[in-house]
């Protein structure tokens, strides 16, 4: 009789798992890890190998001003986004928090920078990053935003900087 549950059994475990791999792709799970950030796309997008791998980081609750790709125009502080991430975190040991993935295959995630400050929040605070509100749970960024408009500082030195989500959606 024990060997009649077990066969039983069998069909049902294996539905179990087939339903789990079907769905465990579509859930959001939120996981470390650490990796050197080995190349820069723009401010907010970077690369970092882990386990022999590049895995492609967009940085979570925060937009930088659009790169320029072809024949379109590049933002007005878009290189100087890159240039400051390219100074502080490339080539360097860095810890990834990811919360999320997008549609576009990238892991949603705050970077820690080997002294333990945030790149998303240091994007921010130096004028090269809006809050991106929409995307964000996290309003102390709005915080760091406002003490950077005030200071003046980087894009909040222009008159009127264009949000990127703006800039792109009229290209």
């Amino acid at each position: 009789m024990a060997k009649v549950a077990k066969t039983q059994f069998k069909p049902f475990l294996f539905l179990l798992v087939s339903l789990y791999l079907l769905i465990a792709p579509s859930l959001t799970f939120s996981y470390e890890f650490a990796g050197k950030c080995t190349r820069v796309l723009d401010g907010d997008t970077i690369e970092v190998l882990f386990q022999s791998k590049a895995q492609r980081i967009r940085l979570a609750e925060i937009d930088c001003p659009e790169t320029g790709k072809g024949k379109r125009a590049s933002q007005p502080f878009s290189q100087t986004a890159k240039k400051f991430v390219l100074d502080v975190a490339a080539g360097q040991e860095i810890k990834v928090k990811v919360a999320s993935t997008d549609r576009y295959g990238r892991q949603i995630a705050e970077v820690f920078l080997p002294d333990g400050r945030s790149l998303n929040r240091e994007l921010v605070r130096n004028g090269l990053a809006w809050w991106y509100r929409q995307y964000s749970k996290d309003s102390s960024l709005g915080q760091i935003e406002l003490e950077a408009r005030k200071a003046k500082r980087g894009l909040w030195s222009t008159s009127t900087p264009i949000p990127p989500w703006e800039w792109r959606h009229k290209r």
